[in-house]
C-alpha cells in the first residue's frame, strides 16, 4: 500500500506568500463582509481608506487563516467565514474603523471584528473603537491640557502688570489735574 502525498501547487504557495507579505506590512486588521457592494462602492471605500494610508483587500479565507497562523498572529478563524475583505492598517485604527462604520450605515458592508495590537476585537468592540477620537485629536487634546496651566500663568501675570499700569496712569492723571 502506498502513502498518499499531497502535492501543493506552486500558484497556491505564491498566493500564500503574497498574502503573508501583505499582512506583515500591517500591524492591525479590520475584517468585513463585503456582500452586496458594487464595484463603484468598493472603489469609493478603497479611496477613502487610501487617504488614511490603509488598504482594503478581498482575501480567500483559507489563505488568510494560513497566513495568520504562519505569521503567529491570533486565531481569527471565526472572523474568516463567508466573503471577507480586510482593511490593512498601518496607523490610526480608530479613524479607519470610523470610516468603515460610517460606510456601513449607507451600504451593505458589515464589520466582523478586528485585530488591534495583537488582540482580537469583536464587532461591538471594534464599533466602540470607532467612537474614540483619532490619534491627532487625542494629541491635540493632550497638548491643550498641557498648555493650559502655562497659559493661565501668563494671563495672571499679564493681569497684574495691567493693573499696575492702570494704577500708575490714574496717579499720573490725578497729579496732572492737581497741578
Amino acid at each position: 500500500m502506498t502513502d498518499h502525498v499531497a502535492k501543493v501547487q506552486q500558484h497556491k504557495t505564491d498566493s500564500l506568500d503574497a498574502i503573508k507579505s501583505m499582512f506583515s506590512e500591517s500591524k492591525d486588521f479590520i475584517f468585513t463582509d463585503y456582500r452586496g457592494l458594487t464595484v463603484r462602492q468598493i472603489t469609493a471605500l478603497r479611496g477613502k481608506l487610501r487617504e488614511k494610508e490603509a488598504e482594503y483587500r478581498v482575501v480567500k479565507n483559507r489563505y488568510a487563516k494560513l497566513a495568520f497562523q504562519q505569521l503567529e498572529l491570533p486565531d481569527v478563524s471565526e472572523l474568516l467565514v463567508g466573503p471577507t475583505a480586510l482593511a490593512l492598517l498601518k496607523d490610526d485604527v480608530s479613524a479607519i474603523a470610523k470610516i468603515l462604520f460610517e460606510f456601513a450605515r449607507d451600504t451593505s458592508i458589515t464589520v466582523k471584528g478586528a485585530i488591534v495590537d495583537g488582540r482580537v476585537f469583536s464587532e461591538t468592540e471594534a464599533e466602540a473603537l470607532s467612537r474614540l477620537p483619532s490619534r491627532d485629536q487625542l494629541l491635540a487634546q493632550l497638548m491643550g491640557t498641557m498648555q493650559a496651566p502655562v497659559q493661565n500663568l501668563v494671563y495672571a501675570m499679564n493681569g497684574t502688570i495691567q493693573k499696575l499700569a492702570r494704577v500708575l496712569q490714574a496717579v499720573a492723571d490725578k497729579k496732572q489735574e492737581e497741578g
